[in-house]
């Protein structure tokens, strides 16, 4: 669901999901140009530092949505070195995305508004308001 969450916040054209955890040297979400050059990489969890960094050698905007229950350690952890990339990092609240998982159903429609730094999410089962932090802006 947070995949799906990013991939709204920053829909766009050409915006795909990718092959996903079988494709560990793809990113979760990615814009291509017509000419197939890399536009876009985003990453939803708590990536590697390395993993990053090689990202932005390969695209020129890098995206990372932190979601975990440990992902103020991950930040914390990797701040100094994240701070010397040229990446945009934004954590959702842990608790949000519990709730959000909580409206998942085997088949559902959802719609998403987003306003700011929040998105409201409707579902037959029930609504939640997911928000987030920018950590760091590129």
């Amino acid at each position: 669901m947070v995949r799906v969450l990013a991939f709204c916040i920053n829909a766009q054209e050409h915006l795909a999901f990718t092959k996903g955890l079988c494709a560990v040297d793809e990113p979760d979400i990615w814009v291509r140009t017509l000419d197939d050059r890399l536009a876009l990489w985003i990453d939803v969890g708590e990536p590697a530092v390395d993993r990053i960094k090689k990202a932005t050698r390969l695209s020129p905007a890098v995206k990372v949505y932190s979601f975990n229950s440990k992902s103020d350690v991950w930040w914390s952890q990797g701040r100094a070195r994240f701070n010397e990339l040229p990446v945009s990092v934004f954590q959702f609240q842990w608790t949000s995305i519990q709730a959000l998982a909580d409206l998942v159903q085997r088949t559902m429609d959802i719609s998403i508004t987003i306003t700011g730094d929040s998105a409201y999410v409707a579902a037959e089962s029930g609504e939640c308001e997911v928000s987030w932090v920018p950590l760091q802006v590129a």
